[in-house]
């Protein structure tokens, strides 16, 4: 699960990072709204965290010019203000949630656990492709009662995987979705893990395999009985 974090206060935005990235989110974090905007027109992220007081462009200008595009990304707004005008602003322009400061970690995380399951089921977390089931919530990859557990970002590859499981998915755009766009990793990290996980398929005995298009980039293949 990517985040991204939008917030000037360089403290804030470093204390809120470590809490989520313990939780096992991936985050990246700006510190103005043209960045927040540029970031967020990316489309590799699950959820925004949006503060509203921010240089450049502020946080109701984002919001705004997002929904005006067609970005329906979650929002989930912070700022200082506590005035029932400023909330209902926000949330007439599109945001999802919003919590205003200081706020507890524990009312953070269950804010934002609130938005994730709003916007799918339960069942979802629970994904299916051919014999195997991924289990979303506990990196856990099942064939009929045999299972093998996936690290954090073999999880996230193996669902962006199964969620376009009918594209071919660039080496790029894993990077970006994974390890996000200030990160060093290269085309060397991705293949890494293409490994890892096939080694985890091959251990499964599934049918599912990770076919390569070479120069294009993975899909997932679900070989059928002839």
């Amino acid at each position: 699960m990517r985040i991204l974090l939008v917030e000037d206060e360089r403290r804030l935005s470093e204390a809120i990072s470590h809490i989520l990235e313990k939780q096992n989110y991936t985050v990246d974090t700006v510190y103005d709204g043209e960045d927040g905007y540029h970031y967020i027109m990316s489309d590799i992220y699950d959820l925004v965290i949006l503060d509203v007081n921010l240089p450049k462009m502020n946080g109701f200008e984002v919001l705004r010019k997002m929904r005006d595009e067609g970005n329906s990304t979650l929002v989930l707004m912070l700022t200082a203000r506590s005035q029932v005008d400023d909330r209902v602003e926000g949330l007439n322009l599109g945001a999802d949630d919003y919590l205003p400061k200081p706020f507890e970690t524990k009312e953070l995380l269950a804010r934002l656990k609130a938005l994730l399951r709003r916007s799918q089921s339960i069942e979802d977390d629970v994904k299916t492709i051919g014999d195997i089931r991924y289990d979303a919530l506990n990196y856990k990859l099942t064939k009929q009662g045999k299972s093998v557990a996936l690290t954090n970002l073999e999880g996230q590859l193996l669902d962006l995987l199964i969620t376009r499981k009918s594209m071919i998915i660039s080496k790029d755009t894993i990077i970006q979705k994974l390890w996000g766009f200030d990160s060093r990793a290269d085309d060397n990290n991705v293949e890494v893990y293409i490994f890892f996980l096939r080694k985890k398929l091959k251990y499964l005995n599934s049918n599912v395999s990770i076919k390569t298009s070479r120069g294009i980039g993975y899909s997932l293949e679900v070989k059928t009985d002839v």
